[in-house]
């Protein structure tokens, strides 16, 4: 089995643990074996040391590369964001006067960066490590008839130049929608399929700015698809989703009720057969009819040992 650097960063632990959860299940299923970072940080998000100070951030960011390092694995990160900014830092450190002077600060913990650890998203993971056709000789349940609208999120995307692995067309990216179609659901296109949930700095700055750019991508997803559920590999997104349709519903500005969303460890590991109550438990939208629908007898594809 595969060994991969399971790092977490803050928002699945702190926020939908449930997810971490996900990820527990449905990666051993699957060949790859998550191991987890041991003493591992905050990446650090965008809007701390990435904004002030390169140096500072490269020396946190490589700190946690280096973990990776020692263990000898590779490391996979299930927020769009840790994808971003460990990656990024990754690209900095090419520079060899940085790389220098970082490895001077991390010399008073005992540490160097190498470089020898690659950084991948979940969705990288499952894309390309695993595939759809592993992925559906895995499921319990099809997900035959459903719709799924796909939110892939910014920071698996953009810059194209500096991720190891991304998207073929990042403003057409099609990884979480073949993803999705591996479990027998529709995935239609929606105009609005690449733009920015709102969610991250905007959210914090501006919230009424970060609803209104909201509302206008979840009109899009609700008009052109119709969408039985919402389906993001970006913790984030997910936190957006499922947080502020409520609050446009009871602002009176959407006229449809709430759409559920998921990680995508977690409608694939609720297709796999396994407790809703483990890896899709915590929600604002109610999820229970949704959740009842995919693991109905009516899609039972086989029994899993």
């Amino acid at each position: 089995m595969e060994k991969i650097g399971l790092y977490l960063g803050c928002n699945i632990p702190l926020k939908a643990p449930d997810i971490e959860q996900s990820f527990r299940k449905v990666f051993p299923a699957l060949g790859i074996e998550p191991v987890d970072l041991q003493g591992a940080s905050c990446c650090p998000a965008w809007g701390t040391a990435p904004s002030f100070d390169l140096n500072t951030w490269c020396a946190l960011s490589s700190r946690n590369l280096t973990i990776a390092e020692a263990q000898g694995v590779d490391i996979m990160t299930g927020c769009n964001s840790c994808f971003g900014v460990l990656s990024e830092a990754k690209h900095f450190m090419e520079d060899k006067d940085r790389r220098k002077a970082v490895n001077q600060s991390l010399a008073a913990i005992n540490r160097e960066y190498r470089g020898t650890a690659d950084v991948y998203h979940v969705a990288h993971v499952l894309h390309r490590k695993v595939g759809a056709e592993k992925i559906r000789e895995k499921l319990k349940y099809s997900l035959d008839a459903l719709k799924i609208a796909v939110q892939t999120g910014c920071h698996a995307l953009w810059p194209t130049d500096v991720y190891k692995v991304t998207e073929n067309n990042p403003y057409y990216p099609t990884m979480l929608r073949e993803l999705c179609e591996a479990t027998g659901a529709t995935v239609p296109h929606y105009s609005r399929l690449e733009g920015c949930c709102g969610m991250g700095g905007m959210r914090s700055t501006d919230a009424e700015k970060s609803l209104k750019l909201f509302r206008e991508k979840l009109l899009s997803i609700k008009e052109e698809t119709d969408a039985d559920m919402i389906v993001t590999t970006c913790s984030s997104c997910f936190l957006q989703f499922d947080m502020s349709q409520p609050i446009l519903k009871e602002r009176g500005l959407i006229d449809f009720d709430p759409i559920p969303a998921f990680y995508y460890t977690q409608l694939l590991a609720l297709a796999m057969g396994f407790n809703p109550g483990q890896v899709a438990a915590i929600s604002q939208i109610d999820r229970g009819p949704i959740i009842g629908e995919i693991q109905s007898e009516k899609r039972l594809i086989k029994e899993v040992a």
